[in-house]
């Protein structure tokens, strides 16, 4: 037979799907019934004993069964009307008489049987057909009781699959609603017991039956949809809440594991519901047509539509087959090599597919909910310990559906298992453990964990609940440890561990993109204590309040822990140290110290049990409230004392035996009396027991305690009456089976679920509370990645060291990137960093000097490009948390530089700035050229005659081959992925504080203390490098150069400092800095300052640096004024800057940029301020006076500094502000007078005369004028005649004519300012002092001879002085003036005059003046613009 052909058997199609109803006509019907009619007689003809009847032609010999059909036959062409109007019981009924004849053979049967299924298949058979619900269940009955003769084997065999096609198609009818549960049940009877069957027959019955189970199941839990809810479950202890009421569903002993009876011979009846294959079901309730008294015994829920009730009977009949190791009397760890695991397996098949399909609707039916916690559960915690990998694979697929659909209903059911199986056998601590029981425990696990929201439910349920164990830290761990591959290569084992642990990880990823916000929580600390074992959150749906209670209940729960060490190692200082804690109250009371011992897990029970046997009135009353704790209510007198003696253990004293058992025989005895007369005989019968458990299990009793024994020893112990004796041997035969444990066995394997601790989970599970469930919100994350990373990064990096698959490489850096993004949206700085410095050694890049070949070495190694990309890609998406893990980061950096791999987008230092905003803009990448570095050769002759022999094998050698060009261009891009100048282009991004420690690695790596003055040139070129980079991040952080700017400027500052001679590292240094003023200076006016002040390092320069970047420091200081002049307002500024331009007035290349530069600022106003004037004008006069330049530049600096004057208009200054700016001129003018060079000379006294005219329209000081012949024009006198007597006065060319031009400009100002000058009490003292030098320069000999010219001049302006004084009556003759005159300067004024022109006395003054006419007095007296006008001929 076909495959095709086997699934039409089955009753589906060879696609897999239903078959689809195709309705036919009314004739085409007729038609086709006719034909299975007349199929079915043929059949009947060739049978030997049949066929005998017709020969005959006796009617009366026909047996009813061919009479039934013939009366069909005959009546089917003569209906008219539609065949959903006619009864199907009509054409159904003779088919089903043959099928239930047990005179009839197996083929004829068969044949009978697929007609039926044909009829059923058509889809003529639906609600709308009348007295369809008759039919139906008709067929059901016919089927389930169907007998025949068999002949052979095989056409048994036919018969039994074709029972199972038929029955199936029943269950898929439209039709199907309207069998009722009774129905269902019997279906799904009939099929197992042909299952059963099968295991004698034939492999491919075997198989449909199995199949058709399958599809049975399928389809009731689908219908469980659409089945409303019905009742509550009732947990009445150890006692199931739901039991048929009728035994509906039951099953065999060990009949169903072995066929007993060998395949029936030729003469035998077959039935499929023979005594051979047990009772499993009520054959009252099958043949409801054969007696009505079965009818009525059935219940009436089976006699409804089926439902719940069908879908109850079902699932338990499925639970109960997972009960063999009970019925075959197995130990807790089956063994399957003695016992047949099929049974259990094809069972656990079918619950897993009624889960699935069931789904989270079995929570809405309570029955249902109560087999899975009750029934169901406790066989999987047993089947979970098997040895049978196949039986453990089940199982686990089972765990994972219940927790996919079920978890909110089986809290702690699915702690028991994940504790007590997966784990405890996963860890492998066991050697009974197979290896492969291991990596079917893994692989479960790793299935639960890549449910998103697994790991943050189990830390939320169970890691946060101070009555249940650590699951998230226990799976962690044991996923962290299993993929250690500890002295062994790696494994599959490793490698699942492996995926669980990054599914884990990526779940964490996925929730925190999901919420990109993180707002860390402050948990509350506990300050006062409160009775928080029964505390419980308001609303467990609502994040918003569980979330931090969860949280506090965790940071209780870690604290009671540390309290539970202490209080195991010294109990006193626990209590104390729990005090402290606020766990307990400072005042013990004995309530709150049994809540401690009753609910805290981990505590040393012997030290318990003590304290509960003492007899101290307070640990008494402890014992009392501890024995509260328990609810007793319902159980069984030995179920309670197990539970109550696994809280600690018991004294040893035979008095603390006493008070203990007396406490827990007064609190069974209130809540389950059941027959006991009173507590007394609760006590008697608990030593019984315990006794009893003693002697059973004690290895040094030889001669155990008898059933009568027992019965005996109880004897009027229950009020003076004798207990009922079932009671007795139940008790006796429970702890024979099951010893009292008064401790935990040490490492004999994982703890087992007894049946006393499922009792006491189940009343637990009444009081838990709710179970959280997890949205994609990452609310404990961060917690749990707290714990989690350690172990996990280590882990992870452990596989990836040892690994050697490309695939394993990549899950390893899913699981990198995936813990990089939750430490960054976590801020979990320590672990990105931790995982930064772990991936950069797997990069082979911090040492790349140990390769020959460093380039083609990182091209072939896989998992050093991957590691590479990896970290770079950390580095450009998650820097903002990267702290330490720079330095790591750079020496990668650093790496690549050396060995020629780094683009030069940010190898290269030509970087053009954008005129708009002052961004840099780093040119395009193009890769820096393979550094080869040449091997020193010998330079004597035989080094070179070994050179020549060489030369043909070196060119060959340079040349690379076509594999290197590969390895080169894959490690290019490689590099090109890693996109490293982007961590440097998008620094302006980061976070502060990573990039103050970025800047701080790249401090680091390129200081001179790192590499020493005496470094080799492959380090200096890296601290060139690593010093290009620092530049290029502050200039994009230029918002931020506050933050950076401390540590910049005193790393550059080290450099400046200490450099003595000229090197390409101090170079870079120094124009580092000035690009960085100059590109900053416009963007940071609160810095400006500070800027300008680290320019002053250019001062500080070792002559010979300096001297070898002059011109080009000078270029940029241009540069730099020409652009930021308007951003330079302070004098500090303005003076760092005039003092780098003088500087550069004595260079002969950079002078000229240096003067340009100050002529900018001088030549316009608009950047001449009080503040820079001095400093400007003092600068120009050094480039006066340099000789490095031309004469004609020295002139314009003369212009500059006079014509200077005129800005100060625009200025609002004080008298005293203005005469200092013009006295500070007038000096810088003086000293440029005593140039050798005439020009200079000549024009800076010209420049002079000219200040002190343009200064005519301010207001001075009363004493300016006065100190300008003091300090300007008497000391500028008194030098020149020091120039002329001394021994220099060749060095300065016609000299003659600078004292003539210096004596006239001595002359005008006094004449220009003698009204201002002559009320002052100086005015004598200024007078005779003019005199006098007069006098000195008619004397003065140049060159040795006296100057005509001179001589000639000094009486000229003396006359053109005194009649001015006269005119303006400051100088008057006494006889013509009144008595009380002042005469002083009259007398002081002539004897110096006389001396030097006798006769000027009378001319200016003659005696008979007042005679003279009024015009001859106009004649006579010149007027000032005289003077003036016979200055300026003079002059000339």
């Amino acid at each position: 037979m076909t495959m095709g052909s086997l699934k039409l058997l089955a009753g589906i199609e060879a696609n897999g799907q239903e078959p689809r109803h195709c309705i036919p006509s009314s004739t085409a019907f007729a038609c086709m019934i006719n034909s299975e009619i007349g199929a079915l007689l043929a059949v009947v003809r060739r049978n030997v004993r049949w066929g005998g009847r017709y020969m005959t032609e006796d009617d009366q010999l026909e047996h009813s069964l061919i009479q039934s059909l013939k009366s069909l036959r005959k009546k089917l062409f003569s209906w008219d009307r539609q065949w959903n109007a006619v009864d199907p019981s009509i054409y159904l009924q003779p088919f089903l008489d043959v099928i239930r004849s047990d005179e009839i053979g197996a083929p004829i049967t068969g044949v009978a049987l697929s007609s039926v299924y044909k009829i059923l298949t058509l889809g003529i058979l639906d609600p709308t057909t009348v007295n369809v619900k008759d039919a139906m269940h008709l067929v059901v009955e016919a089927v389930t009781s169907c007998r025949f003769e068999v002949t052979d084997s095989a056409s048994e065999e036919v018969v039994l699959m074709k029972i199972l096609q038929v029955l199936l198609a029943c269950m898929k009818s439209k039709a199907a609603f309207l069998l009722n549960n009774q129905h269902v049940c019997t279906i799904v009877n009939t099929c197992f017991r042909i299952v059963h069957q099968a295991g004698t027959k034939g492999e491919l019955l075997q198989r449909i039956a199995r199949h058709t189970m399958h599809e049975l199941v399928r389809c009731i839990f689908l219908h469980l949809q659409h089945i409303h809810c019905t009742g509550k479950p009732s947990i009445q202890g150890a006692e199931p809440s739901v039991k048929p009421e009728v035994g509906v569903l039951e099953k065999d002993n060990t009949s169903e594991v072995k066929q007993p009876d060998s395949v029936n011979d030729s003469s035998e009846n077959a039935s499929i519901s023979a005594d051979s294959v047990g009772s499993l079901v009520n054959e009252t309730a099958v043949r409801t047509g054969r007696n009505e008294e079965a009818v009525n015994d059935v219940p009436h829920s089976m006699r409804e539509p089926y439902g719940v009730a069908c879908v109850v009977e079902v699932f338990q009949f499925l639970c109960s087959l997972l009960n063999v190791g009970d019925q075959i009397g197995m130990g807790p760890r089956l063994n399957w090599t003695e016992f047949d695991e099929d049974v259990p397996l094809f069972a656990l098949g079918l619950i897993n597919s009624a889960i699935e399909l069931g789904g989270s609707t079995v929570s809405r039916h309570p029955e249902l909910l109560a087999l899975i916690k009750e029934e169901l559960f406790p066989n999987l915690m047993q089947l979970g310990l098997s040895m049978s990998p196949l039986i453990l694979s089940m199982v686990c697929n089972i765990i994972l559906n219940l927790y996919l659909h079920l978890r909110t209903e089986l809290k702690l059911q699915l702690e028991a298992f994940l504790s007590s199986v997966i784990l405890r056998l996963a860890q492998s601590k066991h050697g009974d453990t197979s290896y492969q029981q291991q990596e079917v425990l893994m692989e479960a696990l790793v299935d639960l964990c890549r449910q998103k929201t697994f790991m943050a439910e189990m830390y939320a349920n169970f890691d946060c609940d101070i009555s249940c164990s650590n699951v998230f830290e226990d799976v962690s761990n044991l996923l962290s440890k299993s993929a250690f591959p500890v002295n062994s290569p790696l494994s599959s084992m490793h490698v699942l561990a492996l995926e669980g642990l990054v599914a884990v990880v990526q779940g964490f990823s996925e929730r925190i993109g999901s919420s990109p916000t993180f707002t860390e929580q402050t948990l509350l600390s506990v300050e006062q204590y409160s009775p928080f074992w029964n505390e419980k959150c308001e609303n467990y749906a609502d994040p918003n309040s569980w979330v931090g209670f969860v949280r506090h209940r965790k940071q209780i729960k870690k604290a009671l822990m540390m309290g539970v060490d202490h209080f195991n190692r010294d109990p006193k200082k626990g209590l104390e140290f729990l005090q402290r804690t606020h766990l307990l109250p400072n005042e013990l009371d004995p309530q709150s110290v049994a809540c401690f011992f009753r609910y805290t897990t981990g505590l040393d029970k012997s030290i318990v049990g003590d304290f509960l046997g003492n007899h101290e009135d307070f640990w008494v009353k402890v014992l009392q409230e501890f024995a509260q704790t328990f609810d007793f209510q319902d159980m069984s007198l030995d179920i309670a004392l197990r539970l109550f003696l696994e809280t600690f253990r018991l004294p040893g004293e035979s008095q603390k035996i006493q008070r203990v058992l007396e406490a827990f025989s007064e609190r069974f005895y209130d809540q389950s009396p059941q027959i006991l007369a009173n507590k007394d005989a609760a006590l008697v019968l608990s030593y019984s027991i315990i006794l009893l458990n003693t002697d059973q299990h004690n290895v040094r009793v030889k001669k155990k305690m008898t059933e009568e024994d027992f019965v005996r020893n109880n004897r009027r112990i229950n009020g003076g009456n004798d207990l009922p004796r079932e009671f007795l041997l139940d008790l006796y035969n429970s702890i024979c089976k099951n010893e009292i444990r008064m401790t935990p066995e040490q490492g004999v394997g994982p703890e087992v679920v007894m049946p006393s601790h499922w009792i006491n989970l189940m009343h637990k599970s009444k009081t838990a509370a709710p179970f959280i469930t997890c949205d994609p919100k990452p609310f404990l994350d961060r917690d749990m990645f707290s714990v989690l990373s350690g172990p996990t990064l280590a882990a992870i990096c452990v596989v990836f060291d040892h690994a050697e698959k490309e695939d394993i490489y990549q899950t390893c850096v899913d699981g990198f990137l995936a813990m990089a993004k939750i430490a960054s949206c976590s801020h979990l700085v320590n672990i990105l960093d931790d995982l930064v410095i772990s991936l950069c050694k797997f990069t082979t890049l911090l040492d790349p000097s140990q390769m020959d070949e460093p380039i083609l070495a990182f091209a072939d190694d896989t998992k050093a490009m991957m590691a590479t990309i990896t970290v770079f890609t950390i580095a450009n998406n998650f820097g903002d948390y990267i702290r330490t893990g720079w330095r790591n980061i750079l020496d990668c950096i650093l790496s690549l530089h050396k060995i020629g791999l780094l683009p030069s987008l940010v190898a290269s230092n030509e970087q053009s700035s954008d005129p708009v905003s002052g961004k840099p803009i780093i040119q395009s990448a193009s890769y820096v050229p393979v550094k080869t570095i040449t091997s020193q050769r010998s330079s004597g002759f035989m080094g070179r005659f070994t050179q020549l022999l060489s030369l043909d094998t070196e060119q060959q050698n340079l040349e690379p081959t076509e594999e290197e060009l590969e390895a080169r261009q894959r490690a290019h891009l490689t590099i090109e992925k890693c996109q490293v100048s982007t961590i440097f282009t998008d620094s302006m991004f980061l976070q502060s504080d990573s990039l103050l420690q970025l800047v701080q690695a790249l401090i680091w790596v390129s200081g001179p203390s790192q590499k020493g003055k005496n470094g080799s040139p492959e380090d200096e070129d890296t601290a060139i490098f690593c010093l290009e980079l620092l530049i290029t991040i502050t200039l994009y952080n230029r918002d931020r150069i506050v933050l950076l700017w401390p540590g910049v400027y005193e790393h550059i500052a080290g450099i400046v400092q200490s450099a003595t001679m000229p090197s390409a590292f101090v170079e870079k240094a120094v124009f580092g800095l000035l690009h960085i003023c100059q590109r900053l200076l416009p963007y940071k006016e609160n810095l400006a300052d500070e800027l300008l002040r680290s320019l002053q390092l250019i001062l500080k320069l070792d002559a010979r640096v300096a001297d070898a970047y002059c011109e080009q420091i000078t270029q940029e200081i241009a540069d730099l004024v020409k652009t930021n002049a308007m951003c330079i307002k302070s004098q500090m500024g303005w003076r760092t800057i005039t003092s780098l331009l003088s500087i550069t007035a004595r260079h002969p290349e950079a002078s000229d940029v240096g003067f340009e530069a100050l002529a900018f600022v001088m030549s316009d106003g608009s950047h001449l301020s009080p503040v820079n004037y001095s400093l400007c004008v003092d600068a120009c006069r050094q480039f006066t006076e340099s000789r490095v330049g031309s004469t004609e530049r020295s002139i314009h600096a003369l212009d500059l500094m006079a014509g200077s004057l005129t800005y100060l208009t625009q200025w609002k200054l004080s008298p005293q502000e203005a005469g200092e700016i013009w006295l500070g001129l007038v000096k810088g003018l003086r000293k440029v007078s005593l140039d050798q060079r005439e020009e200079v000379r000549n024009h800076s006294i010209l420049s002079l005369q000219r200040c002190t005219a343009g200064i005519e329209g301010f207001s001075l000081p009363q004493d300016s004028w006065v100190n300008f012949f003091d300090l300007i024009v008497f000391q500028m006198l008194d030098d020149f005649l020091e120039i002329v007597q001394g021994k220099s006065s060749r060095d300065y060319r016609n000299i003659e004519n600078t004292l003539l031009h210096a004596l006239k400009l001595s002359s005008k100002v006094f004449l220009q300012q003698i009204m201002d000058l002559s009320p002052s009490s100086s005015f004598p003292k200024l007078w005779m002092g003019i005199l006098g030098r007069m006098e000195i320069y008619t004397t003065v000999k140049i060159r040795g001879k006296k100057s005509e010219k001179l001589r000639e001049l000094v009486p000229e302006l003396l006359k053109n002085m005194l009649l001015v004084m006269k005119s303006s009556r400051v100088l008057v003759n006494p006889s013509s003036s009144s008595p009380s005159s002042d005469t002083t300067l009259w007398e002081m004024t002539w004897p110096l005059i006389d001396n030097l022109v006798p006769n000027l006395k009378s001319e200016v003054f003659p005696d008979r003046e007042p005679e003279l006419t009024h015009r001859q007095k106009d004649t006579a007296t010149p007027t000032l613009s005289d003077v003036n006008t016979s200055t300026a001929s003079i002059q000339s």
